[in-house]
């Protein structure tokens, strides 16, 4: 039997032994092709595939020694503009964390986009920090009409200060600047501002609580950078468990290679997840003070009452630092 291929679309065919070593024009893409003995064609084929998968083995084999020799080692964060790099976002960087999940049997997989700060999440996600009493009055609205697929929200800002109305036209001016919303229309003699929300799922999972992973992350970087530690940080990690359970984690880092930190970030309702992570901090063998749930806007005074319940450490976005600097 003989084989046809075509070089150029892909279809494939068989056709009679007298047709081998003549050319046909392909018949769903007219482009001339020659026609082979199937068995010729499949040995062909075949040393290609066993040749390329030699090649993988022995590059394999060099990551495997390279990553076995080299130590892993922190981040030293001196002189790098932490909202605008993919220093963080490497292999190298994450070293550290691998090798601490290895030793306790735990797979862990990076992800590298999390704590990539070319884009402009970072920005955004440490202005509503700072400043979210002032802004909720457009992240809420935001949020709630993301949920309802609602295409956009509208502000009043007549009954506002002006500082207060100045704040927040200032920052839905640097949403549309930034393309977290598609359209932005401000009204100057009404005093309204309307927003055309944004379809991409990246901007509406941030809007929906991951601005707060983005806050805890930059947080902790800029602490680090500002006490000159070195650490391994990583967002959004995933986890495997010996036994094939799953978990991720929001923000993890090691500082100055040795004690780890889990920060899990709540912008809603967290009680039910109480005992979910008392199990997980045990299972990590994290102690309390390591293992933080960050709760928007939670009192602090509640902080410190839930603290004293469980064996875990509650912070609000403002706690978070002052927490940092006891861990050192």
């Amino acid at each position: 039997m003989a084989i046809y291929r075509c070089n150029k679309c892909g279809f494939l065919n068989e056709l009679a032994a007298e047709t081998v070593g003549t050319t046909m024009n392909c018949p769903q893409c007219e482009h001339p092709n020659s026609v082979f003995d199937t068995t010729f064609f499949v040995k062909k084929l075949l040393e290609k595939y066993f040749a390329l998968l030699a090649s993988q083995k022995r590059m394999q084999a060099e990551a495997d020694n390279q990553e076995a020799t080299a130590p892993a080692a922190p981040q030293n964060l001196e002189g790098i503009d932490l909202h605008n790099t993919d220093q963080i976002a490497t292999d190298l960087q994450h070293g550290p964390i691998h090798d601490w999940f290895k030793s306790r049997n735990i797979q862990f997989r990076a992800n590298h986009k999390a704590v990539d700060t070319t884009g402009f999440f970072d920005e955004v996600a440490v202005e509503i920090g700072g400043n979210y009493e002032s802004l909720k009055s457009v992240i809420e609205p935001i949020r709630q009409a993301q949920r309802i697929s609602k295409p956009g929200i509208y502000l009043n800002l007549s009954k506002r200060s002006q500082k207060e109305a100045q704040l927040l036209t200032t920052f839905c001016r640097r949403l549309y600047d930034f393309a977290f919303v598609s359209k932005y229309f401000y009204q100057k003699d009404e005093k309204t501002i309307q927003l055309t929300l944004q379809s991409s799922q990246q901007v509406q999972r941030f809007f929906n609580g991951e601005w707060l992973e983005w806050f805890a992350l930059m947080q902790v970087l800029e602490f680090g950078q500002k006490n000159r530690l070195s650490l391994s940080c990583a967002r959004n990690l995933s986890l495997v468990f010996s036994n094939e359970d799953l978990h991720e984690l929001d923000v993890f880092f090691i500082l100055n290679g040795g004690k780890p930190v889990c920060i899990e970030c709540k912008t809603g309702e967290f009680r039910p997840s109480i005992d979910k992570y008392a199990t997980l901090r045990k299972r990590l063998g994290l102690e309390k003070s390591q293992f933080i749930i960050c709760v928007l806007g939670l009192p602090e005074e509640q902080a410190r009452g839930l603290s004293s319940m469980y064996d875990l450490t509650f912070v609000n976005e403002s706690g978070l630092v002052g927490h940092l600097a006891n861990l050192i």
